[in-house]
């Protein structure tokens, strides 16, 4: 009961003194985005919604932990390591994610490809919400995030730089840190970069949180060449590995709710995965040509994961599943003036992802040792090949953004199932797909430039949708689709952004209606081989989504005051209910002093609504309310500038959920009433430099 108290009262003061969230790895409003249009671009002349967002000075966590409660933004998430962004209510599938502007594809039912980069290894992440598979493909119905690792740069004369972060948190007795080394030359540039993170079972409020905790480490490489005075060459080499990671959400005992499926010899089932790593392989030039500049690049992701269902009964793994999603692709585009005030954008663009699981399963009840292969799928292959065209031009003091793309996509495999009941015939399907936005952003004064935004996206299914035959641990068996269709938005926006000095502020309103949804459908009917019901990939007839979201940032004397809301619903229209797991309305206040040298401070308060509205009929009973919570997280840092060899040294301090609040957000995972707690009162300490 003090706890709420002091909470509330804090909440109030920062209430009247009218300031906003400024917890570091926040929404900041930079000037300049490259992923929204394609090229460098004033965010004051961009009609839709944009984000930049930086990890935090006291660093450590995940990618995803930067989505949590920014205007439009949150965190889907299973443990501490398991957290994707969530786009206005669109979950990974429903967004594209990439790594300096590559695409990561996967398909895994469990899990976090944004936790495949380290946090202290980002400069930013840019992110633009709406319709974007104009410029960005398929899965771009709520928008892209792009994580964005430091460039190489050239410089006048040759220089060394670089940054170091050590520090950890006493919440999960983590320790984390990261080095990067930078060359500047006049025709060669190189980025140098590896990081390493060991992070153990956290406590919430409640107590620990069991297989919460897991490590990670990083290498990155980057390097630009001057071939000639207007063409250079780049290479993009990064890995990342993570290891012993939990799903602590995913547990079900088998005989007690929400256990269907799971003999009860087994106990409780819980999903890990000891290994996961994503590669990157990337060549890249860019030259001047024909009045413009011509970029492209050819590159290769994988994303290999081991997932492994363990049973407390046998202390042993009884399924084992290992794959390698790869994605080879390639990209380019021409940016250029057309004609007088035009800027065009041509470009076109190819990826084929391959994959090919292996599964073992003990099925010989009571010994569970039979090691018998149940490969999901054979040989599965989804690849797309598009064009695209943007064209940007000024009408008086109107900036208009017009552009359409078209692309074939294809899905196809060898085998779905196994046994008598495999598959080889009907798996292949090949759709068109026209995608298009147009949208205007009028100057009428620093302070006020109101914008529109229209737009339709897609989203190809991906393989597990289509191919995959197995039991999960939400007590269905699900069935793969492979005729399914894409599944289509069209989105309207209206907002405004202004900027005047350091004060600046965006507003936007939307509205999202999306055809065709891909969803597990209840079919009525049970498995004869586990007898667990089945859950079929179905096309929806239709999900709408809308809502209000907004920030401002602006100075108040010697301080810094920045406000966040997000407002948002979704509805299910072929089920006549709320749309599953849509994140709760949210408020972020708080106050800062940022300086370069002494002290600098923040203070912060994220109020956060229940969110009843819940999906009963869509989940059957496995989605239940969420309560409201606030939780208040305070920091702390000094510069002490120049020292020894050091250009900039600064110790960092943080101490998160201050009064130690027990809360979860609706869209963590976990039987209902039993979901994971969040981390209790924590306490954050950095040091950080520059050399």
């Amino acid at each position: 009961m003090k706890k709420t108290s002091t909470a509330t009262h804090l909440g109030c003061l920062l209430g009247l003194l009218a300031v906003a969230s400024a917890e570091a790895g926040e929404v900041t409003l930079a000037p300049i985005s490259v992923t929204a249009k394609g090229y460098a671009a004033d965010r004051l002349e961009t009609p839709f919604a944009e984000a930049t967002l930086t990890p935090p000075a006291h660093a450590g966590g995940v990618p995803g932990d930067l989505f949590s409660g920014g205007p439009g933004l949150a965190a889907h998430g299973d443990g501490a390591w398991g957290r994707n962004p969530v786009l206005r209510g669109l979950k990974k599938e429903s967004i594209v994610l990439m790594v300096d502007g590559l695409r990561v594809n996967s398909a895994q039912p469990v899990g976090a490809i944004a936790s495949l980069v380290d946090v202290d290894l980002l400069e930013r992440a840019e992110v633009v919400k709406g319709p974007t598979s104009v410029l960005y493909g398929s899965g771009a119905l709520g928008g892209v995030v792009n994580l964005i690792t430091p460039a190489p740069q050239f410089a006048e004369r040759p220089t060394w730089s670089g940054a170091f972060r050590a520090g950890g948190a006493s919440a999960d007795d983590s320790l984390a840190g990261a080095l990067r080394a930078q060359y500047a030359g006049v025709g060669h540039a190189l980025v140098l970069g590896v990081a390493a993170a060991e992070v153990d079972d956290y406590d919430s409020p409640r107590g620990r949180v069991a297989r919460s905790g897991y490590s990670a480490d990083a290498l990155l490489l980057r390097t630009r060449h001057r071939l000639a005075p207007d063409v250079t060459l780049s290479l993009n080499l990064q890995r990342h590995a993570s290891h012993d990671v939990w799903y602590p959400g995913s547990a079900r005992t088998g005989g007690q709710p929400g256990g269907a499926g799971i003999p009860p010899v087994l106990g409780t089932v819980t999903l890990r995965s000891p290994e996961q790593r994503r590669t990157l392989y990337a060549l890249g030039a860019q030259t001047r040509a024909a009045g413009g500049q011509l970029a492209g690049e050819v590159y290769r992701q994988e994303v290999y994961r081991q997932i492994r269902a363990y049973s407390s009964t046998l202390q042993r793994d009884y399924v084992r599943n290992r794959v390698t999603f790869a994605t080879d692709g390639a990209r380019l585009a021409w940016t250029g003036a057309a004609s007088e005030g035009h800027l065009l954008t041509l470009g076109t663009e190819y990826w084929r992802m391959t994959a090919d699981p292996e599964r073992y399963s003990d099925t010989n009840a009571p010994l569970f040792n039979n090691n018998q292969r149940t490969d999901p799928f054979s040989d599965g292959v989804i690849r797309a090949a598009g064009v695209f065209v943007q064209d940007e031009f000024a009408l008086g003091a109107t900036r208009v953004l017009l552009g359409a793309r078209y692309d074939a996509v294809q899905g196809r495999a060898a085998q779905k199932g196994m046994g008598a009941g495999a598959q080889t015939t009907g798996l292949k399907r090949t759709d068109g797909t026209l995608s298009w936005s147009i949208g205007a952003i009028h100057a009428a004064q620093p302070l006020f430039n109101p914008y529109v935004n229209l737009g339709q996206a897609y989203r190809a299914a991906d393989m597990r949708e289509r191919f995959e035959d197995s039991a999960r641990g939400d007590g269905y068996y699900h069935m793969g689709n492979p005729q399914l269709k894409p599944e289509f938005s069209t989105s309207l926006e209206v907002g405004a952004k202004g900027r005047s000095g350091a004060f600046e502020y965006q507003l936007a309103a939307f509205h999202t209606v999306i055809r065709d949804a891909i969803a597990g459908r209840i079919t009525g009917a049970n498995h004869p081989g586990t007898g667990l019901p089945i859950k079929r990939t179905e096309n929806l007839d239709m999900v709408v989504i809308y809502g209000l979201e907004g920030q401002l940032s602006r100075p108040l004397g010697r301080l810094q005051m920045e406000a966040a809301f997000t407002w948002l619903r979704g509805d299910n229209e072929q089920d006549d209910e709320p749309a599953y797991q849509m994140p709760a309305p949210e408020l972020r206040l708080g106050l800062m002093q940022p300086a370069a040298r002494g002290l600098s401070w923040r203070l912060e308060l994220r109020a956060v609504a229940r969110q009843s509205r819940v999906a009963r009929k869509f989940s059957n009973g496995m989605e239940n309310p969420t309560p409201g919570y606030t939780v208040v997280n305070l920091g702390a840092g000094w510069g002490f500038g120049r020292v020894g060899a050091w250009s900039e040294l600064a110790l960092e301090a943080a101490v998160n959920n201050l009064f130690d609040r027990s809360y979860h957000d609706h869209l963590t995972e976990g039987l209902p009433g039993r979901e994971i707690k969040a981390p209790g009162r924590s306490l954050a300490l950095a040091l950080r430099g520059r050399f």
